[in-house]
């Protein structure tokens, strides 16, 4: 098995927090691993992404054209990368502040309002793990126990104190996410 995931958003987000957090996962399952991120130099509000392939066999290369999974939070990101989900492929994105929304009908299409959900319960830190959790529900790619032994390798331990309420925005966000489309 072999997934090729692209979570694009602005910084800020936790795009590439949530990457290293599946490519950790991935590692304590014993997966092939490549976790290559892109950003401006922009700390928040400019782009970020980064793209994580899981295998059960070599990665031959982190560079990829096209993508089983593309996780989207932001327009600009929806613009770029819902093109090159491979068909058959998920395509994920949060609602908040898309004017357009996702148009293809040979992929499978899923929104979760993480930042709704995280602003409303005043928990805008665990965005990332809601859509972290929306995306293992769809796609079980890694055990949740895995992840949550990646989030604590990749938290600094001062924040080892949240470890809790990440775990419970994980299993949240597989109640959020909803299909809105299927190829």
């Amino acid at each position: 098995m072999t997934e090729e995931i692209i979570i694009s958003g602005f910084g800020g987000q936790g795009v590439l927090s949530m990457g290293k957090i599946l490519a950790y996962s991935g590692l304590m399952q014993g997966q092939e691993v490549s976790w290559m991120p892109s950003y401006g130099p922009e700390q928040r509000g400019g782009t970020a992404n980064v793209t994580i392939i899981l295998s059960d066999e070599r990665v031959s290369s982190p560079v990829l054209n096209f993508y089983d999974t593309a996780i989207v939070l932001n327009q600009p990101s929806l613009e770029r990368f819902e093109s090159k989900v491979k068909p058959g492929g998920t395509l994920i994105f949060d609602g908040n502040g898309l004017h357009k929304f996702p148009t293809r009908t040979d992929i499978n299409v899923y929104r979760i309002d993480a930042t709704e959900y995280a602003y409303a319960n005043n928990e805008v830190k665990t965005m990332n793990m809601l859509i972290l959790g929306g995306l293992l529900k769809i796609r079980p790619i890694v055990q949740v126990e895995n992840v949550l032994k990646g989030l604590k390798k990749s938290l600094p331990s001062r924040h080892h104190h949240m470890l809790a309420v990440n775990e419970k925005a994980i299993h949240k966000g597989m109640d959020l996410i909803t299909q809105l489309s299927k190829c």
